[in-house]
C-alpha cells in the first residue's frame, strides 16, 4: 500500500529554525537523513522533499479556459506543509511507524493519509 507522510511546520517552528545554530539545525537534518536512509534501506521509500516556504507558492486556477495565477500565501492557517515522504509499505501500521520516527512527530505536527488506488480508472 502506498502513503504520504506529510510533515507540518508553523510560525514558532519555523522562528525556530531562523534562529537556531549551525549546530542544532545539523542535528535537526540529521533526524530526517537517518529516517531516510532506513527507508531507503527498506525498499519502502518512494520519493521525499522538503517544501520551501510557503510564500513562495503560486496558485493556477482556470479562468475562462486561460491559466490564471496568483501568489500565496492563500489561507491563514498555524500550520503548512513542509515537507513529505511518499511510501509504499505493507500496512498502514507500518507507515504509522515510519511517521513516528519524524523528529516533527514529537510535536503531533506529522500526518500520514493513504493513497487511493485509481487503478480500476485506467490511471
Amino acid at each position: 500500500m502506498k502513503y504520504l507522510i506529510m510533515v507540518y511546520t508553523n510560525p514558532h517552528m519555523r522562528s525556530f529554525w531562523e534562529t537556531a545554530s549551525d549546530e542544532e539545525r545539523t542535528e535537526g537534518a540529521q533526524g530526517h537523513a537517518s529516517v531516510m536512509r532506513a527507508l531507503t534501506e527498506a525498499g519502502e521509500l518512494i520519493a521525499s522533499a522538503s517544501l520551501d516556504d510557503q510564500s513562495l507558492t503560486k496558485r493556477v486556477a482556470l479562468v475562462d479556459g486561460r491559466a490564471s495565477t496568483t501568489d500565496g500565501p492563500f489561507a491563514e492557517v498555524k500550520e503548512h506543509l513542509a515537507g513529505f515522504y511518499f511510501i509504499e509499505c505493507s500496512s498502514e501500521e507500518r507507515a504509522l511507524e515510519w511517521a513516528a520516527q519524524m523528529p516533527e512527530a514529537d510535536f503531533g505536527m506529522v500526518e500520514v493519509r493513504p493513497i487511493r488506488d485509481l487503478s480500476a480508472y485506467g490511471l
